[in-house]
């Protein structure tokens, strides 16, 4: 061929693509037009400072992530008359809502237009295919399988906490009279009950040299597991944060970590694999394990070491924050600790005299008050601060267009919304002017709160496990309460706290505090 012909072949092909693309783009442009005026959509304001790319915005978000202010960077973003708004993100639309409506419509009364959109792609290097990482059929699968897991009777066996709770009060009396890390401890013991609850047998981080206590188990990577499953998941949070551009996370920490969590996880399936039916279910008489429940079902370890580690984030970190987030407002708040603690001595005693056998999924939700703290502490401080979706279709928000904030939003097919439940659990339209105060007694009288209170998410995706996480961080909050009277902060930085924001939420740096 020669190089006329080349050329004139070229620019045909050139001419044909470009104008598709422009055909493409003025019927986008006129089916948009269409959908909007029939809902009479109108954009939301721009994302403060944001520039014609979100570039800026970005690096903004990654620093902030970094100094543990993510969550309050999105808070400065909202304002009383702005509650959605967005950004490009290159040619990406990103719109950020703290509208309860608008969760409503994408959790709830239009779930199916939205989905996970990156987050498998984000999450996977360590997470697989779980509950946490997948949209449709592999999703309703995941949950059908967890579910047995969080049943009411199983969630009313509190009783197994107990050991691990004796464990955690020698580490506390080591510390007597002095400064240490709370959340420290909470994380280890939220993995101690979450394994033994869900592999059948505990990692037993607890148990070291210092208490005198060795592992009546071991076995390769035991001891390394824990530090290795929170740094895989600081950069799972960056990954999902940075959202297209989450391939520039990726370094030899972050795959070395993956494999050490992979490992620990790997030896808990081929100890179950290697169960005999009647074995497995001899091993599984005193209650329902989750592992071996699901070996029943399906023999391919890479299906149970995915289902383990997503079921693993729910049950260890959302806890051990609520925890840590509990006892760090428990400890400023001197005068919310001693009513909190006159209610558990009235229910089961304190000290040498204490009821533990009392102390019962029922009649822990019997007290009021503790139900108080734990709302507060989930309404300031959620598991899961920050979330988002992405449209599988056109579709319309029912808030947030014009310049009041009261129009439909149209959004677009592959648009990603976040939202963000820390910042809807600190308007001062639904919670008051102290709404960035810890004060319990505010829910004695909040009533009809709908979609602007979602510690647990909503809709079709609602965690599973929030009976299970409550049960789990009153009986603690009772045991230590009964145990340790005396609670003193030792934090004197800035508040509110630097927080982490990962896959979950915790304190940046710990809680630090004496007890005894």
């Amino acid at each position: 061929m020669s190089a006329d012909l080349a050329f004139e072949y070229l620019t045909k092909w050139y001419s044909i693509v470009f104008g598709a693309a422009l055909i493409y783009g003025i019927a986008r442009y006129i089916k948009i037009q269409l959908v909007g005026r029939k809902h009479g959509c109108e954009e939301p304001p721009f994302l403060p400072d944001a520039k014609w790319t979100a570039i800026p915005i970005m690096i903004r978000v990654v620093k902030a992530k970094n100094e543990g202010q993510l969550v309050d960077l999105a808070q400065s973003f909202m304002t009383s008359d702005r509650r959605t708004t967005h950004v490009y993100l290159g040619p990406a639309k990103i719109i950020l809502t703290v509208d309860p409506e608008n969760i409503k419509t994408m959790l709830a009364t239009q779930f199916n237009d939205y989905a996970l959109g990156f987050r498998h792609t984000h999450l996977a290097p360590l997470l697989g295919d779980g509950i946490f990482t997948l949209d449709g059929e592999g999703w309703k699968h995941s949950r059908s399988m967890l579910r047995p897991q969080f049943a009411r009777e199983q969630v009313a066996h509190v009783k197994a906490l107990e050991p691990h709770l004796q464990v955690l009060a020698k580490h506390i009396r080591l510390n007597k009279g002095k400064t240490f890390d709370l959340q420290e401890l909470f994380f280890k013991l939220t993995l101690d009950t979450s394994t033994e609850f869900l592999f059948g047998e505990s990692v037993y981080s607890l148990y070291d040299s210092s208490i005198g206590l060795t592992p009546p188990t071991d076995f390769p990577g035991r001891s390394e597991f824990a530090d290795a499953f929170n740094t895989s998941q600081k950069y799972l949070g960056t990954r999902a944060y940075l959202q297209f551009f989450y391939w520039v996370v990726q370094n030899r920490e972050f795959y070395q970590c993956n494999a050490k969590v992979h490992k620990v996880a790997q030896y808990y399936v081929k100890r179950a694999l290697n169960f005999t039916p009647d074995e497995l279910e001899k091993a599984s008489a005193d209650g329902y394990i989750f592992l071996y429940e699901l070996v029943k079902q399906t023999r391919d370890p890479v299906v149970l070491q995915d289902q383990l580690l997503n079921i693993m984030v729910a049950g260890r970190d959302t806890t051990a924050g609520l925890l840590s987030f509990t006892m760090f407002e428990l400890a400023r708040n001197p005068d919310v600790f001693e009513k909190l603690k006159q209610e558990i001595y009235e229910h089961f005693g304190k000290g040498d005299e204490s009821r533990v056998e009392d102390i019962t999924f029922e009649s822990l939700k019997r007290c009021e008050y503790l139900k108080f703290v734990l709302n507060e502490a989930l309404r300031l401080y959620p598991s899961v601060p920050l979330n988002f979706r992405v449209s599988t279709k056109d579709t319309v928000l029912p808030n947030g267009g014009g310049k009041d904030g009261t129009k439909p939003v149209f959004v677009g097919k592959g648009s990603t919304v976040a939202y963000t439940v820390y910042c809807t659990h600190r308007d001062e339209k639904y919670y008051g002017k102290d709404a960035n105060v810890f004060r319990p007694e505010r829910w004695a009288n909040l009533n009809k709160l709908g979609w602007a209170y979602l510690p647990f998410n909503g809709g079709p995706r609602i965690c599973l496990g929030q009976q299970f996480a409550l049960t789990e961080a009153s009986y603690v909050i009772v045991r230590l309460a009964q145990n340790f009277p005396n609670l003193v902060s030792k934090d004197d930085r800035p508040y509110p706290p630097a927080k982490s924001v990962h896959l979950t939420m915790c304190h940046q740096d710990g809680v630090f505090v004496e007890l005894s």
